[in-house]
This record gives C-alpha cells, structure tokens and sequence, in this order.
C-alpha cells in the first residue's frame, strides 16, 4: 500500500530543508516536521524593532564552492558582509583574526618579520614538542602572549574547563596572518541574506507542507507510517532511545537587550576573551545588513553546560564521544529506509556551506537511484 508522502523530513534546519526543496523538484512528495514553533533550524531570525536577529547566534555565510554560493542566492540575494570581529581583552580591543593589525595592537611590531620573530621567540620559550592539552597546544602555536590574551579564558568559558583539561587537538591550528587584513574568513564569497535567513528557508520549503511545534518522537510509529522514507536531523543518539549512552555536547543561552540609541558597539561581532564577563561575546545584528535603524538590539552570548533537556549547539568531539558516535553510526547504516544528514546526526560542527553541500550530494544521490 503506497503511503502518503515520498519523504518524512524531521527537521526544517539546512539539511532537512534542502533535501525538501530538492525532492520536490524531482516530483516527490515531501512533508517537514519541526518540534519548534519556526522553520530553519539555528539560521532562524527574529524581527524586533526592525531588525533581522540571529535568534541562535551569528550566522555569517562564506564559501569557496562557486556552485554553493549560485545556488543560495538563486533563492535570495545576498549582499556583501564581511565578518571583521573585533576582541576585547584586558580593557583593550583587537582586531581579528590574528593579524598584523592584533599583532601592532599588542607588541607595537610594525613588520611581519618583527611579528614573526616576536612568536617564534615566544614560542621557544614556552612550547612543547609533544603537547598533551591544549594549553601546551597553543603555546606551542602562537606563544604566550596571544594564548594568555586571547585563547585561554575565552576556551575556558566556551568548553567550561581548564585549558590544562582540554585535549590538544581542539585547536590544530590557529590562523595567524602576517597582513593587515581583518577579513576573518579566507573564502572568496561572503555575505547574509538580503533580509535575512527566513527568506532562504522559506524559498527552500516553498510548495512543500510544514507542520511545526511536532515531535517526531511524540508519535514515532505514527510518523513512520507516513512515509516510505525518513530524512532524520535530529540527534542520532535520540533516534535509538540514547541505547548506547548519551553523546554530550556545549549549549548557549541568549540574552537580547533593546536599547534606544542608533549604535552600540560599531561591529557586528565582539569577543569578551576574559573571565571578567560570563559571556564570549556582544553581537549587534543591524550590522549583518547595515541597517539604519534608530534603535539597536544586542545579544549575549553565554556558554553552558549542555543537558537533554537543553538545545545541542555544538558536539564535543574528543575520543570517549567519538568513540560512541561510531557505533551509533553504523546502526545507522542498517537503518535501510532512514537518510542522517546535519549537525545533529552525524555528529559534527558544519557550517552552513558545508550542510548543503551535503544535503545537496545526499539527495542527487538519493533521487538518482529511487
């Protein structure tokens, strides 16, 4: 008996969304279930006082992939933002990444040779061959000076442990420019949606039914029966009952405040890097899109532990979780009529660009062989 819809997809985030809008292109039928009360996952944006924000945190598109970047603007436009944060630390500001602008700011050093000698002294003072946390990392990257100003208190209130308690390889490695460019990102194409993210979900879903505040897990069999198949981006370790242990993960929290004057910090982006405040950073929306408006709205940003009951920002990938994940995946493989995709599934940070790319081959892939 044919059932009614093609596709279930639980979950109206990127992933969820795409896979949607490409389904329906090749004539299949799709229903999307979200258990919030909006679409579009953390891209979702709230208007207050005109201003588009980021309700989930800052969400700065950026790829090099020229096929992504054509197909999100064939949905919307977007317009040429470019995230030039700015770091506050000790009662003094810097610019980001680390640049030769931070690296004047900080040391007075007006070459990329002094810039250079000044890290490499630092670091042969206070590097290790073999770090085994990632303060020892860090030091070993970039030298005391950076990591004491810029990396140790910020990654102690984002992972809310001891830098001496982290493993190593969170930070590989660390950007470090010898130029006077406070461009944070390296790819060839930026910006935010004009009018922001609602506009790229809603082009996305259009033509495809929507059903919101509904928990796929509230009537499980009854979704299932649906469908003939499941595009599943929730967590993976919820879709098996948590049956082989809970995969953790770091949570934020947001505190909006309204304020009456037309500016409050001139950027869009800046870093709190020290214990001095509880939250990692100030964002000011109206500056994703350059808005004029005569009031502004900021949002703090407040790491936290993360519980079941709380939203999953970002998994904390060491071994011990890692470990875990690998075995959830491969009952995910025998999973015959369900796809995984996103964050939350495969357990990993994506951005944006790289969640459609993967809904994007996940689907072609998908439709291609049905």
């Amino acid at each position: 008996m044919k059932k009614k819809y093609d596709y279930l997809i639980v979950g109206s985030g990127l992933f969820g969304s795409v896979f949607a809008c490409e389904a329906l292109k090749a004539g299949k039928k799709c229903l999307v279930i979200d258990k919030r009360n909006h679409v579009g996952g953390n891209v979702f944006c709230e208007n207050i006082e005109g201003i588009n924000i980021h309700k989930y945190g800052a969400h700065i598109f950026h790829t090099n992939d020229k096929d992504i970047w054509d197909y999100v603007n064939g949905i919307v436009e977007f317009n040429n933002f470019t995230n030039s944060p700015l770091a506050l630390s000790k009662g003094k500001l810097y610019n980001l990444p680390f640049n030769m602008n931070t690296f004047y700011q900080l040391w007075g050093t007006k070459t990329p040779q002094e810039a250079k000698a000044k890290i490499e002294e630092q670091i042969a003072i206070y590097g290790v061959k073999n770090p085994q946390n990632l303060e020892e990392q860090a030091l070993s990257l970039v030298g005391k000076d950076i990591y004491d100003n810029f990396i140790k208190e910020y990654t102690e209130k984002q992972w809310g442990r001891k830098a001496t308690e982290l493993p190593s390889f969170i930070i590989k490695r660390i950007p470090i420019r010898f130029t006077f460019d406070n461009n944070y990102f390296n790819d060839t194409y930026q910006g935010i949606p004009k009018g922001g993210y609602n506009k790229l979900i809603d082009g996305l879903l259009q033509g495809i039914e929507v059903i919101k505040d509904t928990d796929f897990f509230s009537d499980r069999q009854k979704f299932t029966e649906l469908a003939d198949k499941i595009v599943y981006s929730g967590k993976i370790d919820e879709y098996f009952d948590y049956n082989l242990g809970v995969l953790e993960y770091r949570s934020l929290s947001f505190e909006n405040e309204i304020l009456d004057k037309e500016d409050f910090q001139g950027n869009a982006v800046v870093n709190y890097s020290d214990t001095t405040y509880d939250f990692t950073r100030i964002i000011e929306h109206k500056h994703f899109e350059f808005g004029k408006q005569g009031k502004t709205v900021i949002t703090k940003e407040y790491p936290k532990e993360w519980t079941p009951s709380t939203e999953a920002f970002y998994p904390i990938n060491n071994e011990k979780n890692q470990a875990l994940f690998e075995k959830y995946k491969k009952l995910a493989l025998n999973e015959k009529n369900v796809i995984f995709g996103g964050r939350l599934a495969e357990y990993k940070y994506y951005d944006m660009h790289q969640v459609i790319a993967q809904a994007l081959t996940r689907s072609k892939k998908e439709l291609k062989n049905d």
